[in-house]
């Protein structure tokens, strides 16, 4: 344009009108330039005709920008709504695989399998559960923040699906957890009933063995004929020999019965190999039901015989009474040594020690017994010398040699050393073991009030007024951060359980808290720290969005606090109507009231959990000064776009909208079905109250 040509400037200024903004040409430039006075009003009307070309404009640019930022929340609140649902899905999906894990209650046959499966449930305590743990706080982080975002944008609640609401997750948490407290229980179970399965059947082994070596031979014994071609002398050794073995029987009754009595409680304790224990104990029992029938069979022969036999030799008879008992207290001796024993306590292993000593105290008593034996065997030896009785030295009354005395009996005395070293080396075990309980009580008892007090701190600072939402906030990641460098010391009591649980102690007399306590305070601590934090964040964010000053917000907390009488935070029912009433409300006990009441509880309690908490409060109190957008005011903007039509076409929508916000609209609009509807032409009204949810979308 130039000042010195206002001819040409006019000119140029009704073509670029009548071309780009559809204005006719209703003046010369010459009628203009070349008058002095030019019509007034003709000027008027074509001035007119510019304001209302740029006024439309204006309009349809402030439309465009409003519909943009509704479509953009609507995105957003999409894009969340997925992200919980997938995370929602994924913990589902977890929990729903390792509740059979944790519930399937296979048995081991080997103390070895048993302890596998007892380092897979430590390495899924260490490993696995943690970053789920994180997951499920996350998880509800997200549904509030969501929640929270949707009543500041006046949209309707998030429901997520069937199955994934927040307390589905917790219930199904809750689960898990109870199958691991179960799985954990039975693991410790059936390592101990292996355990003591193992004793049994080498008590057993041991038993059997000794019964069946003292039995080999004793029926082919028992049904010698030699009593028929003996002389007098010989029956009557006979005679007494029997009567030796039967003492000796008598003697092993006991054994017997204690190997029945094993072989049944590894029956009741389900005993993998209970069928091959109960067909040795059925051929043991057997054999001693035909020992003593042979028994009696034989002595019954030789009581027929005995009228005609006088003699005996009263020494050998002495000597095999004697020499029987004896040799069966060596015996038990001998078991008794080798004998294993299971203890867990220091007081259990000194009451061992004790019994040893004491069986230590009778060994010069039992020696001097096998003297006076040998001393009956040398009498014999020496009468048969000088009298040249035609025994050839032998004792006809019993097998037991003084050559198996003295190696029983030195046997017994090696046997004596090396159960003094395995009772210390089990009383240093148990000292040890003593060493890790105190160690771990000392610790347990300092982290369990310890994490007690943190919890109580977090929740007088949730519901205290002392400074801004900044100030609590602030001061709540200081308490986060001093839980988190908390940590190391969880886990070192995590190592001092796992060497406890290693050297199989199953009590601790110095400690209440057991390492599930802390465990489960612990990750109750992480939660409620994260999920106060959110709360708090949450407040800020609806205090920003809707103009609350932080006295108002202080007077919000202290009407919320006078009427939460049991200070958990949240109102109940009857409690939020007292504080609706102290307000203002007129909510009474008629119809009317209860259907008022029920109108607001919708509103503050959408998903109808039975409380009101402190951010619905807080909505609810600043619901009506909100400045939001409406369904009404979006259908408006819509209308304006589409130029007072009551549809909108595609190119409309890309014109005026951005790419991606355009094709949004076109992708969730419905076809208009109206009298004046064209080819094309989309429904902008039913999808603006879908976006508020007055109807689907």
């Amino acid at each position: 344009l130039s000042q010195d040509d206002p001819l040409t400037n006019l000119n140029t200024a009704f073509d670029v009108a009548e071309k780009y903004l559809d204005i006719p040409k209703m003046l010369d430039a010459e009628d203009i330039v070349g008058t002095a006075r030019p019509d007034e009003k003709a000027i008027m009307t074509y001035v007119s005709s510019f304001y209302h070309a740029f006024s439309g404009a204006q309009k349809a640019e402030t439309a465009a920008n409003r519909i943009c930022k509704v479509l953009a929340v609507n995105q957003e609140n999409e894009q969340l709504m997925e992200d919980y649902e997938k995370l929602a899905s994924d913990l589902l999906e977890w929990i729903r695989r390792t509740i059979p894990w944790l519930e399937n209650r296979a048995p081991e046959n080997t103390m070895q399998a048993m302890q596998q499966k007892l380092e897979d449930f430590r390495d899924y305590r260490r490993l696995h559960k943690p970053p789920k743990v994180q997951e499920k706080c996350q998880l509800e982080i997200n549904f509030n923040t969501l929640q929270t975002k949707l009543r500041l944008s006046n949209r309707p609640a998030f429901m997520p699906s069937e199955g994934k609401m927040v307390s589905d997750i917790n219930n199904a948490w809750g689960g898990l957890e109870q199958a691991e407290k179960g799985y954990e229980e039975w693991l410790l179970n059936e390592i101990r009933r292996l355990e003591r399965l193992d004793h049994l059947a080498e008590k057993f082994r041991q038993k059997a063995s000794i019964h069946e070596s003292w039995t080999d031979g004793k029926e082919a014994m028992l049904q010698q004929k030699d009593y028929e071609t003996a002389t007098l002398s010989e029956i009557k050794a006979l005679l007494k020999k029997h009567e030796a073995f039967e003492s000796d029987l008598a003697a092993h009754q006991d054994r017997v019965e204690q190997i029945a009595a094993i072989a049944q409680e590894l029956n009741e304790l389900d005993y993998y190999d209970s069928p091959s224990v109960n067909a040795r104990c059925q051929k043991i029992c057997d054999q001693w039901d035909n020992l003593g029938a042979l028994t009696q069979k034989r002595r019954e022969a030789l009581e027929r015989t005995e009228k005609l036999l006088e003699t005996i030799d009263q020494l050998y008879l002495e000597y095999a009474k004697r020499a029987a008992p004896f040799n069966n207290w060596m015996e038990g001796a001998m078991e008794d040594l080798q004998d294993t024993f299971i203890v867990h306590t220091i007081e259990e292993i000194q009451g061992l020690t004790t019994a040893h000593e004491q069986f230590k105290a009778t060994l010069p008593d039992a020696d001097k017994e096998r003297q006076a034996i040998l001393g009956i065997h040398n009498e014999v030896s020496k009468i048969v010398q000088t009298y040249h009785v035609n025994m050839a030295g032998t004792n006809p009354y019993t097998t037991i040699t003084p050559h198996e005395i003295n190696g029983k009996w030195e046997h017994v005395r090696q046997l004596v050393p090396r159960r003094d070293q395995a009772l210390m080396e089990e009383h240093a075990r148990q000292q040890q073991n003593e060493r890790l309980r105190k160690q771990f009580g000392a610790q347990a008892n300092v982290i369990g009030p310890w994490i007690q007090t943190k919890m109580e701190e977090i929740g007088r600072i949730s519901i205290e007024m002392h400074g801004t939402l900044e100030d609590q906030l602030n001061h709540l990641r200081q308490y986060e951060k001093s839980i988190v460098n908390y940590k190391p010391k969880i886990d070192q009591l995590e190592g001092d359980h796992q060497l406890i649980q290693e050297a199989l102690i199953f009590d601790n007399k110095h400690t209440n808290y057991t390492m599930e306590h802390i465990r489960v305070g612990w990750e109750q601590l992480l939660t409620t720290i994260a999920r106060t934090i959110n709360e708090v964040e949450n407040q800020i964010l609806t205090r920003d969005a809707k103009g609350i000053s932080q006295e108002q917000m202080n007077e919000f907390r202290a009407s919320f606090n006078h009427f939460d009488r049991d200070h958990s935070g949240t109102l109940g029912p009857e409690e939020f109507k007292a504080c609706l009433i102290s307000l203002g409300y007129d909510i009474g006990n008629d119809a009317q009231g209860e259907a008022e009441f029920a109108r607001i509880m919708s509103i503050v309690d959408p998903n109808r959990l039975g409380v009101v908490t402190f951010q619905a409060f807080i909505d609810f109190m600043s619901r009506e000064t909100a400045d939001t957008d409406t369904a009404d005011q979006v259908m408006a903007s819509f209308k304006i776009l589409a130029g007072d039509k009551n549809y909108i076409t595609v190119d409309e929508l890309r014109r005026e909208l951005p790419p991606d916000q355009a094709e949004y609209c076109i992708a969730r609009m419905a076809p208009y079905t109206g009298r004046d509807a064209v080819p094309g032409a989309l429904d902008y009204m039913s999808f603006s109250t879908a976006l508020y949810g007055e109807s689907d979308l």
